[in-house]
Parts: structure tokens; C-alpha cells; sequence
């Protein structure tokens, strides 16, 4: 497990006016079959328009907090505030502010064609038919799968029904979209256009996005700020992307698989005190090895 007294907490940017849109803090959960979570130590806080994933191995707790914050569970202990409410409670309350994508997509997709499942949404809220098939068409085209429009949602690859899934979670224009395990089934084209998405998403329209993932190497580009979960459910560690790996040793005490660059840079500076910190992308990567050997030449 990660020693407790690595933890570290980032600093806001702007801690005054930062407008909390989330906060977990050591939260205890049972389940029915006798495991318990315990999500304690650093609270978890994502502010408006910050991209923040949660990491951690199987079993830390990472589904556990997304059902937290969506109301889905309640706690037997501590204090889970989304918009300023405990969502257990008052979901209907702020249910239309929050966009959702679960890992297990096949649940969500419901309706008899894709631009019908996309539209599901607004026409609970009692959205007027024109406008629900204004909003349905730019959640489409956000994802790039008008063409999916008649399709049946079942017929559909892994990644197909991903895409529509979030097209459905993007539909109302949520202020909070959680995202479990985003990536799954998108080849690599698709990543990268939802990375894109996601950044744009938070920077011009202040979306705050919670996403859980495996997919390490891809958030130094996804994620603002990231959490680190030790087995058990232990909130043990935060930080900007930079920071958080470059404690490759403490990801690898957590079974995080730190990133490769991250472990590549690790691995130089142990061999020569002189090597850069970490460069998460290849870009950044080449530039600091270029510079670095041209210092020691």
C-alpha cells in the first residue's frame, strides 16, 4: 500500500474563487457480500471546469466513488457533496446538471435507434420535439456519428455504442460529466478525439469531468489533476499529471503502472542525477532529451 505520509495534496490555482462542483470525504461503504471500502485520507474535490481522473488497481475504490457522487450509493460514514447536496438524496434535484457514462455501456443504451436513446434525456424533461432533435443532432455531431442516427444501438462495435452513450450523457449540456472508464473499446483515432472533446468541454464551457480509467499513458493530455487510490480505497495521493508521476516508485507501491515516459525518466535520472524531470508527452520528451544532452556534451 502507499505509505500515507507520501500523500500530497495539490494547491488550486486559484483557491478563492474556485467553485467546488464535488467533494468525497472518507466516505465508508459495505456491500452486501461483506466488502468494505473506506475512501479516506485526502479529500476527493473537483472544482468547475477541471478535468480530474481517478486512479488506482481493481479494488480500490474507483467505481465506488463514481456511484457515491452519482447517488447511486450511500454511505454508511463521512460526506459526499455534489452542487452542494448529498446526491443520495437529492438527485432529482441536480440529475439535469450531470452528464453519466458507465463502464458497462450496453446498460444505458435503451431506445429502438441512436438518435432515440440520444434523445431520451430531454424528452423526460418534457423538451419540445424540435428542439429535442436540435440537441440530439449537435450530440451527434460532437461525436462525429451522425451517420449512426438509425441505427440500432445493439448492432453496434464496443466503441460505437461508447461514443453514444456519451453523445446521450452530452445531450443536456451537463455542468459535471462523470465518465467510468472512458476509453474502453475506442480505437486510437477515437481517443484522441475524445481528449480533444474533453479539453474543449472544460475550457469553453466550464464542464467539470470525473473519469476513473486504466488507461495511464493517456492522462497527461486528459486530466487536469489526477487522484491516486491505494488498494483498500486509501485516497493517498494528488497532483497535476507532472506531479503525480513523478513518483513513479510510489505509483509502482500502489500497482499503478506508472506511464512509460514517466518510467523512463525515473530510470535516467537513478543512472545520472543530471537527467530532466519527467516529460509526460513524446514531444516534451525529445525537446528535454535534446536539450539534456546538448548540456552534457
Amino acid at each position: 500500500m502507499i505509505d500515507p505520509m507520501r500523500t500530497v495534496a495539490a494547491t488550486p490555482t486559484d483557491a478563492v474563487t474556485a467553485e467546488e462542483i464535488v467533494r468525497v470525504s472518507c466516505v465508508r461503504h459495505s456491500y452486501e457480500d461483506g466488502v468494505e471500502v473506506h475512501l479516506c485520507g485526502l479529500d476527493f474535490v473537483a472544482n468547475r471546469g477541471e478535468r480530474v481522473a481517478v486512479l488506482g488497481p481493481n479494488g480500490s475504490g474507483k467505481t465506488t466513488m463514481i456511484y457515491h457522487i452519482l447517488g447511486l450509493l450511500r454511505s454508511r460514514e463521512g460526506l459526499v457533496r455534489v452542487f452542494g447536496v448529498d446526491p443520495s438524496q437529492h438527485w432529482s434535484d441536480i440529475r439535469r446538471r450531470i452528464g453519466v457514462v458507465l463502464q458497462n455501456v450496453d446498460e444505458q443504451l435503451l431506445a429502438p435507434t441512436v438518435a432515440e436513446d440520444v434523445g431520451f434525456s430531454p424528452r423526460q424533461y418534457g423538451v419540445a420535439d424540435a428542439e429535442v432533435a436540435e440537441r440530439v443532432e449537435r450530440a451527434l455531431a460532437l461525436l462525429d456519428i451522425e451517420k449512426l442516427a438509425g441505427r440500432v444501438p445493439h448492432n453496434l462495435s464496443g466503441g460505437e455504442k461508447r461514443k453514444v452513450a456519451l453523445a446521450g450523457a452530452l445531450v443536456m449540456e451537463p455542468e459535471l460529466l462523470v465518465l467510468d472508464e472512458p476509453f474502453d473499446g475506442l480505437d486510437t483515432a477515437s481517443r484522441g478525439s475524445l481528449t480533444d472533446l474533453l479539453d474543449r468541454l472544460a475550457r469553453e464551457t466550464d464542464t467539470t469531468i470525473v473519469m476513473s480509467t486504466h488507461d495511464i499513458d493517456s492522462v497527461p493530455e486528459l486530466a487536469d489533476r489526477a487522484y491516486v487510490l491505494a488498494p483498500g480505497g486509501h485516497i493517498a495521493f494528488t497532483g497535476t499529471p507532472a506531479e503525480v508521476f513523478a513518483h513513479a516508485d510510489v505509483l509502482s507501491a500502489g500497482n499503478i503502472k506508472p506511464p512509460v515516459l514517466a518510467e523512463l525518466f525515473a530510470a535516467l535520472r537513478q543512472a545520472d542525477a543530471s537527467a530532466p524531470p519527467p516529460a509526460l508527452s513524446v514531444p516534451a520528451a525529445v525537446d528535454a532529451l535534446v536539450e539534456w544532452r546538448s548540456s552534457v556534451v
